[in-house]
């Protein structure tokens, strides 16, 4: 299927590794021209060596998303390379466990991680996106919407991004821009793996999460996430904007009890 993203500008932050990798190397096939904005230059370009998305194909613009001038530099060189921007995914985020007892310093600096940056890239990029008539889709975690505990920052980050997807669609609306977000929940990544290493029995955590995932009792991939972040960025899905999707096999929306009930063989 042509989604019709041949030569578009799209930047994909914190798309150096896991989702974000995913719908880079997803956006590259379908003809796209990704930039990956973030941390981690040397995995970044990589990347893009593996997938043919370098020179006038791909870049890579090492960021610290928390500094306003980083992000203000990353939009300015995006258009110096490519002279448009057709699209940003906002992507890059941590689950960094700040939590109540933290204190008001660390929180804020929870939401400089997790979300004062999709503000800033998108603030800079705005004159860009209006002249493309360009889109934007957040990636937000199943936290702003189940909660956790001991982790206040960056659940409020992803309630928050929540928000400025609804907001955003109605400002931008009149210039055309769609904007949408994807919700991931139990999503298997280098960063998941790496955390399921530190819990004390890694095997029998990951079959108790499992079973709790409805649909095939498994976890979503990060390909199955850029999947739906790469159509939400097409114009085949031309008329949807505002939009909060859950790619997760169910496992938010599906009662609790789910888990506990045999799989009907039937």
């Amino acid at each position: 299927m042509d989604l019709k993203l041949k030569d578009k500008v799209v930047i994909v932050t914190g798309g150096a590794k896991g989702i974000g990798a995913a719908a880079v190397e997803l956006f590259a096939r379908e003809g796209a021209i990704p930039v990956i904005v973030g941390r981690s230059p040397e995995t970044g370009n990589a990347l893009l060596e593996r997938i043919g998305a370098t020179g006038t194909r791909g870049l890579m613009i090492e960021t610290e998303l928390t500094e306003v001038d980083a992000c203000r530099a990353a939009i300015g060189k995006t258009l110096e390379s490519f002279g448009c921007l057709d699209g940003i995914v906002h992507n890059a985020g941590v689950n960094d466990g700040v939590s109540l007892r933290a204190g008001p310093d660390e929180f804020i600096a929870s939401l400089q991680r997790n979300l004062f940056h999709l503000y800033n890239l998108t603030h800079f990029a705005l004159d860009a996106l209006i002249e493309s008539t360009g889109f934007i889709v957040n990636v937000s975690s199943k936290l702003a919407v189940t909660g956790q505990g001991s982790t206040s920052g960056y659940a409020a980050a992803k309630g928050a991004i929540h928000g400025l997807t609804r907001e955003w669609a109605v400002d931008l609306a009149g210039h055309g821009i769609r904007v949408n977000t994807v919700v991931p929940a139990e999503v298997w990544t280098p960063m998941y793996d790496s955390w399921i290493k530190t819990v004390e029995n890694p095997e029998k955590t990951l079959e108790a999460i499992r079973a709790r995932i409805p649909l095939g009792r498994r976890m979503t991939s990060a390909e199955e996430m850029a999947s739906a972040i790469v159509f939400l960025a097409s114009p085949c899905s031309g008329h949807t904007t505002g939009q909060i999707h859950h790619i997760d096999g169910g496992y938010v929306h599906f009662d609790r009890s789910y888990g506990n009930i045999e799989k009907d063989e039937s």
